[in-house]
């Protein structure tokens, strides 16, 4: 009789996740009820599916509401019924309309209207009425009401203790004070399931009731939704499977010969294989479609990198889908396609950021908007900021709650009562859905309208979004296409350009192979001179690179993954390092870890890698090893399945004589890839790009740094960029008004700042100075700016400070002079046309000049970092250390003094819960170090923002990197600003 039942998905709002409601209604021998939770289907694919899993019938529906007033209760009769409901919620939502008063015409689905409803019921449609309101049927006699009335007991909680989260989640929700929430902005406290037989008895004297809400349900039926997972892609791209088939066997067999030449044997053997495998577990259409997306950027001159463990099908590196060889590699298709697999694989397309909105654009339009939708993904509760939030709801004052949230009060907080309540509830409350929001890149394209399985969303990116995630979606039958966006591929592209337009030089970056076998490259990548390359600039990967020495492909697609915290953590980067240099010190724990493992000395350093271990040397099937790379993968790591394989793994290598010991520590280093490393395939996707990078930054060093640069850069702070740029050999100039765009532009050698990163700057401006200049010609001056522009006074003046023009071969201080003069109070110019050119009168004025040191200050607080003179010009001190960078290793065991710009930091917890921290800095001749701070020598947090610092601490040496563990260290001052004097 629950035709109104909610769950956690009726955001901040209900309280109980799925699981629990069908536990609580099981309990009191409920056989069949309908999820209705408010304006979203997020939970009803779920909830049938859990339902059929205890013998209990489940019905499909949505409560709408508007503005918290409940207007109708949509209950599906069946699964054209689900599509109506949802169809209905999207089109409001994608058109940004509000729901209507009354609900659309709908022929396989009821509308169950509040008793309060006035207006004329359709067929389909009842009046739900409450036990509470029975009242009013008081000498109520029409026949045709009494066939229209249905019971409504809403379900939205399971105890009081349920109800007061509740009544706090409507707090977080309304932003307002416990004691401040309406009675009409949350449920009652009766709404919840019954005893057995008080919802009968409640009704007993209108039994009509009771059967009018049995004869609806009764004629309710969710069958037509496949009880185990189907495959609910679209599942041709021609139209035909036959025709599938043959295009895509004869894209891979072409592509063999673009590839790999002619006459391979080889390669050709195992795109067969691999054919075979994809035909067999149909999955053309998915390897056509995404042939297609990359052959529409392709079109449109894009770029892309693809990766992901597709990169291990050869077929895809034919297609051109990726650029990594999986036979050079020795990549097993298997890891991506199998028929064991127990979850679907996908493909990772990574596209520039400015250009993947067109390419999910082109997918939408290419395979219609109906069957065509982004990933959705769903924040719960589960940080500090929900401490904040119930703080807040509690009505505790800012510093009350501020203290709740200090880490380094636990101990005091922990006797608190008031954080113990807090805490009561937030133990309720962690976990729970919070709100909905937007995969990553996840696009979901579907044979059916997709609003068979769910209502759609229009987040800010204005395009269609399913209401559940990636792990709901994997239990229903989709597979995900990954359309993801990084700056690195905006750097190669627009370095390309401009290697053309700069020096009329065409580019072809598709060359890796090429790139890999250059002494050039690979001698700047031993030696970490990197920056402003993706994924190897940043300060823990120049260090690795240095101390392995990389100067291979090969081994860079290795770095690319012991980088990662799991493998950091567990020891084994040392130990791989370590045995790089010096293959014939490395132990092989067993013989099986030295056939697995020998291409990396024994060491775990893939996703792969574990599985073959869990495979070959502990005896595990492929379905408990795919379990455990997923887990890795943090896709599903929990510790109920982590426990089971532990347990699995080590019943299992005993079986097959595996000593305990070696057992032991064989599954230490199995376990500590939990939710980190990379596949190899997805590690050498990366190095492929990679080496694109290093390319142009050895070959096209100006022109690659200013694409860095109009990318929003990449690990460091803008002005290292800049700073590397001059490195480059360019001249940096400030922005100037009559050469400046708004990014930043080169000309030969020289490179001129753009307009975006000028602080204060508004953004119309940025656009409208360029434009104009190519218009109608240079700006002669300071008034022909304003006049052209319209520019006011606040934004005339933020160009003459920054130099922006000083073309005018006048002082900052002549021009802020003459711009008053002109404009006087007004902060704005006339708008009135001149119908004559009125010559201005001219004043003497004193000479006026500008110091360096007030030009530096001037780029200091509109750029945010000098240009003009350095952060080491700037020292009130003359001392720049005893060495420099470049003769670092000629001190190793010794204490030295270095003075160095702070580049950036990273703070480490130590095991006994200290702090440690890494940081990275400039010398005085521009060249990169390294320090260590330990606790012990740095007991509170050492760094105090961007500046130079004076470093006192033993130069050591690990693998051939040197770097400083720092004893003393200070901030040195710099010279005061002139005008604050």
């Amino acid at each position: 009789m629950y035709i109104n039942v909610h769950s956690q998905y009726s955001l901040r709002y209900g309280t109980l996740s799925i699981a629990r409601l069908i536990e609580e209604a099981a309990a009191r021998g409920v056989t069949q009820m309908v999820l209705t939770d408010i304006n979203n289907s997020t939970g009803v694919m779920q909830f049938i599916r859990e339902c059929r899993e205890v013998g209990m019938k489940p019905i499909g529906g949505l409560e709408f509401r508007k503005d918290k007033k409940l207007l109708y209760i949509g209950i599906a009769k069946n699964k054209e019924g689900m599509r109506e409901l949802n169809e209905h919620l999207s089109w409001n939502n994608l058109n940004e309309q509000e729901l209507p008063e009354e609900a659309p015409e709908m022929k396989n689905a009821y509308l169950i209207y509040p008793f309060s409803y006035k207006g004329v019921l359709k067929d389909n449609e009842y009046l739900g009425i409450r036990y509470d309101e029975l009242h009013f049927l008081f000498n109520v006699s029409d026949k045709k009401l009494k066939q229209k009335l249905i019971a409504l007991q809403p379900v939205f909680t399971a105890s009081k203790i349920e109800y007061r989260l509740h009544e706090y989640l409507r707090g977080i929700d309304l932003n307002a004070l416990i004691t401040q929430v309406k009675e009409e902005d949350k449920c009652k406290p009766t709404d919840c399931f019954l005893a057995p037989g008080d919802l009968e008895a409640k009704f007993s004297k209108h039994a009509f009731i009771l059967d009018n809400t049995r004869k609806l349900m009764d004629s309710c039926s969710m069958d037509e939704y496949a009880s185990g997972r189907v495959n609910l892609n679209r599942k041709t791209f021609t139209g035909s499977k036959k025709d599938d088939k043959e295009l895509l066997q004869k894209l891979a067999i072409g592509g063999v010969e673009y590839r790999y030449g002619k006459s391979n044997k080889e390669a050709l053997k195992k795109v067969k294989h691999e054919l075979k495998v994809i035909f067999e577990l149909d999955f053309c259409a998915y390897f056509l479609i995404t042939w297609d997306i990359i052959r529409y950027a392709f079109s449109r001159g894009y770029y892309h990198v693809g990766r992901g463990s597709g990169a291990n099908s050869t077929v895809a590196y034919c297609l051109r889908i990726t650029d990594v060889d999986p036979i050079e590699l020795d990549l097993y298709f298997e890891r991506f396609l199998n028929a064991l697999r127990t979850s679907p694989p996908d493909f990772d397309l990574d596209f520039s950021w400015d250009e993947r909105e067109d390419v999910q654009d082109y997918i939408f339009k290419r395979y219609g908007a109906a069957h065509t939708a982004l990933l959705g993904t769903m924040s719960t509760f589960k940080d500090r900021s929900v401490i904040r939030e119930i703080g807040k709801v509690m009505g505790l004052p800012k510093a009350e709650i501020d203290g709740f949230t200090d880490p380094t009060r636990s101990a005091i907080n922990r006797d608190n009562t008031t954080f113990k309540k807090i805490v009561a509830i937030y133990e309720l409350m962690q976990n729970m859905p919070n709100q909905r929001s937007i995969h990553a890149g996840g696009v979901l394209i579907s044979e059916e309208p997709i609003t068979y399985y769910t209502a759609l969303d229009l987040p800010p990116k204005g395009m269609s979004t399913v209401q559940w995630d990636m792990y709901e979606a994997e239990k229903i039958g989709f597979d995900k296409y990954d359309i993801l966006s990084q700056r690195g591929i905006g750097h190669i592209k627009e370095a390309v350009r401009l290697v053309e337009e700069n020096l009329g030089k065409k580019v072809d970056i598709h060359q890796v192979k090429k790139f890999m076998r250059d002494a050039n490259l690979n001698n700047r990548l031993k030696t970490g001179d990197t920056i402003g390359c993706f994924y190897i600039e940043s300060p823990a990967m120049r260090q690795l690179l240095t101390k392995l020495k990389c100067d291979s492909y090969l081994v860079l697609v290795a770095a690319s993954s012991i980088i990662r915290p799991g493998v950091a953590s567990s020891g084994m980067m040392p130990a791989y390092i370590r045995y790089h240099h010096d293959p014939g010190k490395v132990v092989y724990l067993h013989p099986v870890m030295e056939e697995m493992l020998g291409e990396t000395y024994g060491v775990m350093v893939y996703q792969e890698d574990v599985i073959k271990i869990c495979i070959h040397f502990a005896g595990m099937d492929g379905t408990d090893a795919d379990i455990l790379r997923r887990g890795m993968s943090g896709k599903y790591r929990s510790k109920t399945e982590f426990d089971r394989l532990v347990e699995r793994f080590f019943e299992e290598a005993r079986k097959l004589g595996r000593p305990e010991e070696t057992i032991a520590e064989v599954w230490r280093q199995v376990s500590s890839f939990a939710g980190y490393s990379f596949s190899k395939a997805h590690s050498a996707s990366f190095a492929v790009e990679s080496y694109q990078s290093l390319f142009l930054k050895t070959y096209f060093p100006k022109e690659f740094m200013v694409a860095v640069l109009n990318n929003y850069g990449g690990f460091y702070s803008r002005w290292l960029y800049v700073h590397e740029l001059g490195k480059a050999g360019a001249k940096v100039h400030l922005p100037c008004v009559n050469h400046s765009e708004s990014k930043v532009i080169i000309d030969k050698s020289d490179a001129y700042l753009g307009f975006i990163g000028i602080l204060g700057l508004e953004n119309k401006f940025m656009e409208l100075i360029p434009q104009e200049r190519k218009a109608n010609g240079d700006f002669l001056g300071a008034e022909d700016l304003i006049k052209r522009t319209g520019m006011g006074i606040e934004q005339i003046v933020i160009l003459i400070r920054v130099g922006g023009l000083r073309f005018t071969a006048k002082s900052k201080k002549e021009l802020l002079w003459e711009v008053h003069l002109l404009m006087g109070q007004k902060s704005r110019p006339d708008n009135n046309s001149e119908l004559f050119q009125i010559e201005k009168k001219n004043y003497a004025m004193p000479v006026l000049t500008n110091t360096a040191l007030e030009n530096a200050y001037h780029e200091l607080e509109l750029l945010g970092y000098p240009v003009t003179l350095s952060m080491f010009d700037l020292l009130k001190t003359t001392y720049r250390g005893e060495i420099r960078t470049e003769n670092l290793r000629q001190y190793i065991g010794q204490i030295i003094k270095i003075v160095g710009l702070y580049v950036c930091e990273k703070t480490v917890h130590t095991k006994n819960n200290k702090k440690m921290w890494f940081g990275t800095f400039l010398d005085a001749d521009g060249n990169f170090f390294d320090t260590t701070h330990f606790p012990n020598n740095t007991p509170s947090y050492p760094f105090r923002g961007h500046g130079c610092y004076l470093i006192s601490g033993k130069v050591v040496e690990d693998f051939g990197f040197p770097s400083i563990e720092v004893y003393q260290f200070a901030k040195l001052p710099i010279l005061s600003n002139p005008v604050m004097d």
